[in-house]
């Protein structure tokens, strides 16, 4: 079962953030097998929050992933989102053909009200770093759509969703993350 996971950063934390991060790469690493996307939404260079789309075997293990983080642990976070998600590209981050770097990438986060919208990913699936619906524990009630994606100023990312569909779209400054190669 895959899992969008979004750790959004308390406000005055980041000095918490910058010591903890061995100890949240170290965590992470437990979960490399089932990542398909991380990395820090930003502000300039602060980091906001952290996205961590992983594959792991239920819900339980999902909330156990998401709340024994170690920054969530020491107080970095303020809040997290958790979703049951549909990786309808059928890929992993590392998968992206724009690679790791270049140009401006995005978390966009439709979150969503009434008939589910936006399923599969629209045409032109190159700019797409990552793409899928946000659902329910038992993945039956659509909640919204994330997307990972690389795109030229806010306003174009947020394009990628169906603007009237959504109580809110978010749009966050994103990068890969992980250890440095």
């Amino acid at each position: 079962m895959e899992f969008f996971c979004y750790h959004r950063d308390r406000p005055g934390s980041v000095t918490l953030r910058d010591d903890l991060l061995e100890q949240h790469w170290s965590y992470m690493d437990r979960f490399a097998k089932t990542v398909i996307a991380r990395g820090p939404t930003l502000d300039g260079g602060t980091p906001t929050g952290s996205v961590h789309i992983v594959d792991l075997p239920d819900p339980s293990a999902a909330r156990a992933f998401a709340f024994d983080e170690p920054n969530y642990q020491a107080g970095v976070y303020r809040d997290v989102l958790l979703r049951r998600w549909r990786n309808t590209l059928g890929r992993t981050m590392w998968d992206f053909a724009g690679g790791r770097t270049g140009g401006n990438r995005y978390l966009v986060l439709g979150l969503g009200t009434g008939q589910a919208a936006d399923l599969a990913a629209p045409p032109g699936q190159e700019e797409l770093i990552a793409y899928g619906p946000l659902l329910s524990d038992d993945g039956t009630t659509w909640l919204g759509t994330a997307a990972l994606v690389r795109a030229p100023d806010p306003d174009t990312a947020r394009a990628v969703l169906t603007q009237d569909r959504y109580a809110d779209i978010e749009v966050h400054n994103w990068q890969f993350g992980g250890r440095p190669s």
